[in-house]
């Protein structure tokens, strides 16, 4: 079987046409890159060499951190402080960002607040320049721009008031057994934006009407997945416990590897020096 090594990271995802197109997968391997859809259907396996270096700084780590990163970089960086999972902590305006010229480029940019069903209805964020490579990343079937907004702040910010009333979690467990019932994405705005409108003028009237804009123009995105079966139960594969994640791949969705052996979150493993053989 032909084969590579390196460096794990997340998939890189793309999409060929936004009406119910399939999510397009390639495997990232250090300098190495396997398109993944094709060999859906066909023997994979993969093996953790024993090896993780810090997906920043490339320094040889005992253990990741968020992800991929050591515990200096884990420590030190503005994209793992607290406020990239809360972004409505986000203290740039504070003056105490760990990162001011990162949080220039990433944080002080247009952002958008969407709907999603991945599990189920959602709401979430993400750059503008990530759609639909977040969507894709969360399984999400189908996804809907609510607000675009001028920064990942007033992006949680939004994002909070919206949910309370929706949820903001996939349960990725019911996002691997197959495929949510469809939502009328556009029929939960309506409800959503009429149970909102009192707090979102009092964020209008605090930050100003241009920090804020509704996309009542947007349509729904649909989105599907190269994967043949969906596992009945869930079981997870961790590098961690078997260095070797081997069987029949199934399917692609999110971040996940489908195998006829069991699931595994290669995101999480992000770092790991890992070798891949196919055929």
């Amino acid at each position: 079987m032909p084969g590579f090594s390196g460096g794990l990271r997340k998939m890189r995802v793309a999409i060929d046409d936004a009406d119910a197109a399939v999510a397009q997968y390639t495997l990232v391997l250090g300098e190495h890159e396997l398109p993944l859809n094709e060999l859906v259907g066909k023997p994979f396996t993969l093996n953790y060499e024993g090896a993780i270096h810090c997906i920043h700084c490339n320094r040889k780590t005992s253990k990741s951190f968020n992800q991929g990163y050591c515990y200096p970089c884990f420590r030190s960086l503005a994209q793992c402080d607290q406020c990239i999972v809360s972004p409505e902590k986000c203290h740039y305006h504070l003056g105490t960002c760990r990162e001011p010229e990162w949080a220039d480029k990433f944080c002080m940019q247009d952002h958008y607040v969407y709907l999603a069903n991945s599990s189920g209805l959602k709401v979430g964020i993400t750059r503008g320049n990530q759609i639909p490579t977040r969507w894709i990343d969360q399984g999400a079937v189908q996804a809907l721009p609510l607000f675009r907004v001028t920064s990942r702040r007033m992006a949680g910010l939004v994002e909070t008031l919206c949910k309370a009333h929706v949820a903001d979690k996939t349960n990725w467990r019911a996002m691997l057994k197959g495929v949510p019932e469809p939502v009328d994405l556009q029929g939960e705005a309506r409800t959503l934006l009429g149970s909102i409108k009192h707090e979102l003028a009092e964020l209008h009237k605090e930050f100003g009407i241009q920090a804020i804009t509704e996309l009542d123009s947007a349509e729904p995105v649909n989105i599907a997945y190269p994967v043949l079966a969906y596992p009945a139960k869930v079981t997870s594969h961790n590098f961690d416990k078997n260095p070797q994640v081997a069987g029949q791949l199934q399917g692609i969705k999110a971040q996940y590897l489908i195998f006829d052996t069991g699931v595994i979150n290669l995101r999480k493993f992000g770092g790991y020096q890992v070798s891949a053989e196919f055929g």
